[in-house]
């Protein structure tokens, strides 16, 4: 399950409102464990915590806009129009480098407010702060290679959406995909991958795209890769409720090397 959300100024996306019953039930464990959250929270966001001050009860970091700047998008459908419009610019190359003013650098030192969790790969063309022309505390960046999802992946994603309130989840692939490339050729050839690179292909494997040949063979698994894991994601128990109250969308997306356009994975 998933909300279908896009890139593009046509692709409207479709983001369930808010139900009556919003609110998601943490569970009968939730009061006894809203300390360690606390906690978690503020330490992960970077607030500024003294030797003195260490105590379970420590405050959540601010959660005011920043100063001189718009405040972040809050729902799923803002989200993707600010990665748009960011996109757009970076096409265009009309950049605005936001969000990295002496006064935001400052404010960064007592927490973050992103407004997006980006999971990418790692290729070194696909940096997400600049193909959505974002700054300081816009974007919480996953990567993997191929996307691959492992614990660490799928913790650092659920403390975006968990923790930080982050609305948008952008599964984001790209062509020419170097660990999509290499887990194709490792089925076809049979050939064992070095070290722990045959990891990433036998996670890979399972999206490999046999209805088409050759460089489309591989093209079409970048897609397939994306829809797969977009899946996995919006199947875990904690972000599926927020999808189904309409304070989530997940979403999948290609970044193209040779227009640099991101748009929407279906």
């Amino acid at each position: 399950m998933h909300n279908r959300a896009g890139f593009r100024g046509s692709y409207v996306p479709r983001v369930t409102p808010p139900s009556s019953a919003s609110h998601i039930s943490e569970g009968p464990s939730a009061a006894s464990s809203s300390s360690r959250r606390t906690l978690l929270r503020t330490a992960l966001t970077g607030a500024a915590v003294t030797a003195g001050s260490w105590a379970w009860d420590l405050p959540a970091a601010s959660a005011t806009p920043r100063v001189s700047e718009k405040p972040r998008p809050a729902t799923p459908a803002a989200a993707l129009r600010e990665l748009n419009a960011g996109n757009r610019r970076w096409r265009s190359r009309h950049q605005r480098h936001p969000h990295e003013t002496l006064a935001v650098r400052r404010e960064m030192v007592s927490g973050q407010h992103p407004f997006a969790v980006i999971l990418g790969c790692i290729d070194s063309r696909v940096a997400p702060e600049l193909v959505f022309d974002q700054g300081l505390g816009d974007l919480l960046t996953v990567r993997s290679a191929g996307e691959v999802l492992d614990e660490a992946v799928l913790g650092s994603v659920a403390y975006g959406v968990l923790e930080l309130a982050i609305p948008l989840v952008v599964v984001l692939g790209h062509q020419s995909c170097g660990a999509v490339s290499a887990a194709v050729h490792a089925e076809e050839t049979g050939e064992r991958l070095p070290a722990h690179i045959q990891y990433l292909a036998d996670q890979i494997k399972p999206a490999i795209d046999h209805s088409h040949e050759g460089a489309a063979r591989i093209d079409a698994t970048v897609s397939a890769q994306v829809r797969r894991v977009r899946t996995q994601l919006a199947a875990e128990p904690d972000l599926a409720a927020r999808i189904r109250a309409g304070r989530l969308a997940i979403v999948g997306a290609r970044y193209e090397l040779t227009s640099q356009l991101v748009h929407p994975v279906d």
